[in-house]
């Protein structure tokens, strides 16, 4: 059983592909796909790409689910491997990489770059095989994968119990001051826009602290580089909270700062460390270096007016 998206258009004039895209998580090429498949209706009635919408009118759209695990076959795709055993790999993910298959991404996911190094089916969903986390696409960092059931299964409690010790590097519009700080704040998906998570009661219940490693100043401008710890797992939590803290991440699309040129083609959100019990190699920390792109970027912004210790670590 696959997901279903139901819409009501706000503005009309626009192609059904671009209107979608706008106001879910799917890209235009995969709604395209969908629609041509006779998956997107409008009042009922299916239709293609570029079908114009019209005020007033209901979307809906039913993705199917993605092809079972048993189909996925191995890709070279080349990886940066951190570390691996017989139960785990821990990878440093590049942005631009999607986690997992779903529909619109078959092929070219992570989990086929992996797929041939794990050993047993394994996860709830069978197009996950060994996924017990994930990240965004745009984000990079260190990423764990399991091999086998047992593993599967022993990193799945440490996720539920908080016990997963993840901590990013996120760059912000704006500056929080030098004391740690914390949002606790429950999240849902936005009902005008499935792209994002918004804050909300009724939501799943989120913490994420975060911290200040390094600001600097462009005039009237200011960006901090924080040291952010996510003790729950929800969909964009990091994303979410910092832009409800009015610390929005640079970069970001759906929820940076509007009208930002930051010069970046990406969110600068990354898993720095991960510290994660293994089943037989103890507790362990795993850290993924600054990707280029980011660490570049940090460089071109010149001295920092304020920084701390952390940051040489992080450079």
């Amino acid at each position: 059983m696959g997901e279903r998206i139901t819409l009501r258009v706000d503005e009309g004039g626009q192609r059904v592909d671009r209107f979608l895209a706008a106001h879910s998580l799917l890209s235009r090429s995969a709604i395209a796909r969908l629609a041509r498949d006779g998956h997107v209706l409008v009042n009922g009635a299916a239709v293609e790409p570029a079908y114009k919408v019209r005020l007033g009118q209901e979307l809906v759209v039913d993705v199917p689910d993605a092809e079972p695990a048993l189909s996925l076959a191995p890709e070279n795709i080349p990886i940066d491997v951190l570390y691996e055993d017989e139960d785990v790999i821990v990878v440093n993910k590049p942005a631009g990489l999607v986690v997992h298959p779903a529909y619109g991404h078959a092929t070219g996911t992570l989990v086929n770059a992996v797929v041939g190094r794990i050993t047993a089916e394994t996860g709830r969903a069978a197009s996950r095989p060994g996924i017990v986390h994930r990240l965004d696409k745009d984000t990079s960092g260190v990423l764990v994968v399991a091999k086998n059931d047992t593993a599967h299964l022993a990193l799945a409690r440490q996720i539920q119990a908080q016990k997963f010790g993840k901590e990013y590097l996120a760059l912000v519009w704006g500056d929080p001051g030098s004391t740690p700080a914390i949002v606790e704040a429950p999240l849902l998906r936005d009902p005008d826009d499935r792209r994002r998570m918004v804050v909300r009661a009724g939501g799943r219940e989120a913490t994420t602290r975060f911290e200040r490693i390094a600001a600097w100043a462009s005039g009237a401008e200011r960006r901090a580089l924080l040291h952010v710890r996510p003790l729950t797992g929800r969909t964009h939590q990091i994303r979410a909270h910092l832009a409800y803290a009015r610390l929005p991440i640079v970069g970001d699309p759906v929820y940076g700062k509007r009208g930002e040129q930051s010069g970046l083609e990406r969110q600068f959100l990354h898993a720095w460390r991960l510290t994660v019990r293994l089943p037989h190699a103890g507790e362990r920390t795993f850290t993924a270096p600054l990707a280029p792109e980011l660490a570049d970027y940090l460089r071109g912004l010149g001295a920092p007016v304020t920084a701390t210790p952390v940051l040489e670590e992080v450079r």
